[in-house]
């Protein structure tokens, strides 16, 4: 696992290739990055379901509810089927945009 910090944004990335053990790594050391907005790196996986996705959910939610950002990044998947509730982009520089964007709708009280 890879973690690298710019301003307000953690990007989180996953470097084992073990999306079970890194999701674990993350929900227990999620208290260390909620004060960020989190960019979670999946881009070196391939071979991840909709329902692999749909894990991070639970984290998601509750990190948005403390008005903060949290984007997955995973580059070849299908867009449509997933959730309202998770922002899914297939680059770093999209999610990075999503932030810009969602600090200005904070800013600005949306």
């Amino acid at each position: 696992m890879k973690v690298d910090q710019k301003g307000h944004t953690v990007t989180i990335k996953d470097t084992q290739g073990d999306f079970t053990s890194f999701l674990m790594k993350v929900t227990h050391q999620y208290k260390t990055y909620e004060k960020h907005n989190i960019i979670i790196d999946l881009s070196y996986h391939n071979d991840l379901t909709i329902n692999d996705i749909k894990l991070f959910s639970p984290l998601s939610k509750q990190h948005k509810k403390a008005k903060k950002s949290f984007i997955i990044v995973i580059s070849d998947f299908d867009y449509n089927a997933i959730p309202d509730a998770l922002t899914v982009v297939p680059s770093l520089l999209e999610a990075h945009d999503i932030i810009e964007m969602e600090e200005i709708e904070r800013d600005l009280g949306f």
